[in-house]
C-alpha cells in the first residue's frame, strides 16, 4: 500500500461520499478503492468509515484522520511545486466550469489563447449557470458573475462588469421612456431568474443602492434570451455589458435609467478550498486576470 495514495483516495471519499463517485472520477475500479481503504484501515488499526447501502459516514477516529489527512497531502504538494515550477512548464488537467453566456462570448476565446500558450496543460470546460460544489462536481476552479458571495467562498477576483437597463427603441416609442426606477413597475420587465434580480433590480439612487420591485413580462435562466425579447420590443431587461454590447452598436436596444447605474458585478474565481493552489492554476488565474484588464481598457 502506497500510504500517500491512499490517504488521498480517502479524502476525495469523505469529500464526495461515495466509492463509486471516486473510482469513476480517478479512473479506478471500484475493488481497488475498496482494497486501498481496507488497507488503510488495517494499517491504522481503527475504522474510518461506517458504510451500508444508502450512506457513508465517518467515525470519530476518521474525522480527526480525515483533518491531518488534508494537511499532510497539502504540504505534500506545496514542497513538490515549491521545487518543480522553477524548472517545469505548467502541465497537467484543469476542470474549469464556466457560466454560460460570459463564458461563450468572452472566456472562451481566452481560453483557447491559452491552451495554445500552454499545450501541456489540458483543459476541460463546462458551460452551466447553475452554482457548483466544486469538490462534488471534481472542479478545479469555477468563473461566476455576482454581485454578491456566499460566505466562506474562496475567491480571486479577475476583473468587473456594468449592469446596463436596455429597452428597444420601438418599445419606447410605444411605452415611453422611463425617467426614474420607480416607474418601472408601469413597464413589461424581464427578469432573470437565476437570482434576485428576477423580481427587482436595484439602482443606485442619490448615492445609495435601493431596490425597486417589477412586474415581469418574461422571466428566463439566459440572458441572451432575454435581450433577445427586449430587442424584439416585448419589454425592458437588465444585463450585464457582455450580452447587450452587440445590442447596442446595432441599435437594437438602447440603455435606459442611465443616471441611475446599477452597481458593478464582480467577475470571480471561485477555488475548491484554502489549500494550496497548483501552479497550472494560478498560471491560468493569472492570465485570465490580464486579459480581462486588457479588454477593460
Amino acid at each position: 500500500m502506497n500510504r500517500l495514495d491512499a490517504m488521498h483516495l480517502f479524502v476525495r471519499i469523505a469529500e464526495l461520499g461515495s466509492f463509486t463517485a471516486v473510482a469513476e472520477q480517478m479512473d479506478l475500479a471500484r475493488s481497488v478503492v475498496t482494497r486501498q481503504i481496507a488497507a488503510l484501515e488495517e494499517h491504522l488499526g481503527v475504522k474510518l468509515m461506517v458504510r451500508n447501502t444508502r450512506r457513508l459516514s465517518l467515525t470519530s477516529a476518521g474525522s480527526a484522520y480525515l483533518e491531518k489527512c488534508r494537511v499532510i497531502l497539502d504540504l505534500v504538494e506545496a514542497a513538490e511545486a515549491s521545487v518543480m515550477e522553477e524548472r517545469l512548464t505548467p502541465r497537467g488537467n484543469i476542470r474549469i466550469g464556466l457560466p454560460l453566456s460570459f463564458g461563450l462570448k468572452t472566456l472562451s476565446p481566452l481560453l483557447l489563447k491559452f491552451s495554445g500558450l500552454y499545450p501541456d496543460i489540458d483543459l476541460e470546460m463546462d458551460f452551466d449557470d447553475h452554482q457548483m460544489n466544486l469538490i462534488e462536481e471534481g472542479m478545479d476552479i469555477a468563473i461566476r458573475i455576482a454581485g454578491q458571495l456566499a460566505p466562506g467562498d474562496i475567491v480571486r477576483k479577475l476583473g468587473t462588469c456594468k449592469l446596463l437597463a436596455v429597452a428597444s427603441p420601438d418599445y419606447l416609442k410605444q411605452h415611453g421612456k422611463p425617467q426614474h426606477p420607480s416607474e418601472l413597475i408601469n413597464h413589461a420587465c424581464l427578469g432573470y431568474t437565476l437570482t434576485a434580480g428576477g423580481s427587482s433590480w436595484t439602482f443606485m439612487v442619490d448615492g445609495r443602492h435601493e431596490t425597486f420591485y417589477i412586474k415581469t413580462h418574461i422571466k428566463a435562466n439566459n440572458g441572451d434570451a432575454l435581450t433577445e425579447a427586449a430587442a424584439n420590443g416585448l419589454g425592458l431587461t437588465l444585463q450585464p455589458d457582455f450580452i447587450v454590447n452587440d445590442y447596442l452598436q446595432s441599435g437594437r436596444v438602447e440603455t435606459i435609467l442611465d443616471e441611475f447605474t446599477p452597481a458593478e458585478l464582480g467577475i470571480y474565481a471561485i477555488l475548491p478550498s484554502n489549500r494550496y493552489v497548483p501552479h497550472r492554476v494560478r498560471v491560468l488565474l493569472d492570465f485570465l486576470a490580464n486579459q480581462l484588464d486588457k479588454k477593460k481598457r
